[in-house]
């Protein structure tokens, strides 16, 4: 069940990275795929920070707030 609630949760932070981003999806697999990336990214910002997150909606936040910055990153090397 945990690995159900990752890739939902991968999917809705990178289509919400999307939307923040004023671009497009990248269509489910896209979405997942920068979603679980932000998580990551995330993760390792939040732990560099000190700040932690807990529960879903924590997990949300800290994937979505790592999908912005890989999409940030991503279009400043285009």
């Amino acid at each position: 069940m945990h690995w159900l609630w990752f890739l939902v949760i991968g999917v809705v932070a990178g289509w919400l990275a999307g939307k923040l981003t004023h671009g497009h999806g990248f269509g489910l697999v896209g979405d997942l795929v920068v979603g679980i990336l932000g998580a990551l990214v995330g993760g390792f910002i939040f732990r560099l920070v000190g700040v932690a997150s807990f529960g879903l909606i924590g997990s949300l936040i800290t994937a979505t707030v790592g999908a912005v910055v890989l999409l940030w990153l991503i279009r400043r090397l285009k």
